[in-house]
């Protein structure tokens, strides 16, 4: 049988506030048929402008629906990086650390990667400063895509309703999916 949770304790599963047992728990039991729409519910209470949340896109960053009905990675804090199928890390701010002195800055000594072999590229958003990924890759490599997501199929195939409409608050619970 599928658990709900309420705004509240997933709010605390956002945060990683929740007690180690009642982690434990939820991870071990039966998935919220309801618990995607109900992070999505978090996420939206939470930032300050309007556009609807279609899918939390990684640490601080979202794909939105905006009123022109444009679906663009946007930050928590409201800047917008474009069209969710363009590389949002072209528009982002990025530090390269390519040098022993630089990756010594975050590691120890001879804990770091040599800079002969790989660089660690930091992504920042250009509105707040927040850092929102790191990839550590061969000097040149190009900035990588981590993914696109197929928004239809997701929320046709796995939702069972058209992007962006809202959760049918009837629903049936698939009581194998976990």
């Amino acid at each position: 049988m599928a658990t709900h949770y309420d705004q509240e304790v997933l709010s605390e599963l956002l945060d990683g506030a929740l007690p180690a047992t009642q982690l434990r728990s939820m991870m071990s039991s039966y998935k919220d048929p309801g618990r995607f729409d109900g992070m999505v519910a978090v996420h939206q209470k939470r930032v300050s402008w309007d556009d609807r949340i279609l899918l939390p896109y990684g640490e601080g960053l979202f794909i939105v629906e905006t009123g022109e009905g444009e679906r663009i990675v946007r930050c928590q804090c409201g800047h917008s990086f474009g069209d969710y199928r363009v590389n949002w890390k072209l528009s982002a701010l990025v530090f390269v650390r390519d040098s022993k002195e630089l990756i010594d800055e975050i590691y120890p000594n001879m804990m770091g990667c040599d800079p002969n072999w790989m660089e660690m590229r930091e992504f920042y958003c250009p509105g707040c400063q927040l850092q929102l990924e790191v990839e550590a890759v061969p000097p040149g490599y190009p900035i990588v895509f981590d993914f696109e997501p197929d928004l239809e199929a997701f929320y046709e195939e796995w939702l069972g309703r058209p992007v962006g409409a809202a959760p049918d608050k009837g629903g049936t619970e698939d009581e194998g999916f976990r």
